[in-house]
């Protein structure tokens, strides 16, 4: 309060008109900054502040503004978010595992009609690469051909996604780039719905990421509980004797839910989480006949 009684105005909601202190009521876009940036230390009569300031005409009339303003908030949060770096990452991802996907079923295709056509026909994407630089000497050769086209242009955008993805990904998270790899760190990331839901995961959830299906089922009581997820793909997990890949999934795990944090919170590189990581995985791999951890 000031010496003569009255409320200090400013942005915190505790001018005397409370959230809407100074915005015109017809500037959508200022109240919605105004819930955005603004903040209050304990509550208060926010509807009766409005009216008796003039802001609104009753409480329904506030109620109906602050509505409008929450939601644009929130969608200009959630637009916010979905331009962030990493979001684009996990676009990127399920994009190329798409294309991929798409790619390989329609090369089983083009392969199956193919082989009713042409004695020397092959399999897989590198022979729908082939068909299509073929000349076709008929209408149902020209249909063929085109569609081996088609599946050899969606597997070159998978390879498109994939130079993107290992280009981009150590600006976005460039410890968990450099302790995983590029494409496992971005997998990691689309995998946990971003850096931040990622960075926010315990270690033993990190090393499972990608098991889902293994670990309901581990849940359900009709299988062992998994030991790894995506982490396989890593040489220190698929490298290592399969006794001791337990230990090692969950060693590469730890260091990734740490990477995953400074990532997110402060961005520095710590090459020192790469050597540790190394030298802990050297001692695992170093057992003999050791006992797990």
């Amino acid at each position: 309060m000031t010496d003569d009684g009255t409320r200090p105005a400013d942005a915190s909601a505790e001018g005397a008109g409370g959230w809407f202190e100074g915005v015109d009521r017809d500037d959508p876009a200022a109240g919605a900054a105004r819930i955005r940036a603004g903040r209050a230390d304990a509550p208060d009569d926010w509807p009766g502040r409005a009216v008796e300031s003039g802001f609104a005409d009753d409480e329904a009339d506030y109620y109906a503004t602050l509505h409008d303003a929450a939601v644009r908030a929130a969608r200009e949060a959630a637009s916010e978010r979905e331009r962030a770096d990493d979001q684009q990452l996990v676009h990127a991802v399920r994009a190329m595992d798409d294309a991929t996907e798409q790619a390989n079923e329609l090369a089983e295709r083009v392969a199956e009609w193919a082989g009713s056509r042409y004695p020397d026909a092959g399999t897989g994407v590198d022979y729908a690469r082939e068909l299509a630089e073929r000349e076709p000497e008929s209408p149902t050769d020209e249909r063929l051909v085109a569609l081996a086209g088609r599946t050899a242009g969606l597997a070159d955008e998978a390879d498109r996604l994939r130079a993107f993805i290992e280009r981009e990904t150590p600006e976005v998270a460039p410890n968990l780039a450099s302790m995983a790899g590029p494409a496992l760190a971005a997998r990691l990331i689309s995998l946990a719905g971003g850096l931040e839901p990622l960075a926010k995961k315990p270690a033993g959830t990190v090393q499972v990421l990608g098991a889902e299906d293994a670990l309901f089922a581990h849940l359900r009581g009709r299988a062992s509980s998994p030991k790894h997820g995506a982490i396989f793909t890593h040489e220190y997990v698929r490298g290592t004797d399969r006794d001791e890949r337990g230990s090692a999934a969950r060693a590469l795990a730890g260091k990734l839910a740490i990477a995953a944090r400074v990532d997110h919170y402060s961005g520095e590189r710590r090459p020192e989480l790469d050597a540790e990581l190394r030298e802990r995985i050297e001692r695992i791999r170093g057992r003999a006949g050791g006992e797990s951890e």
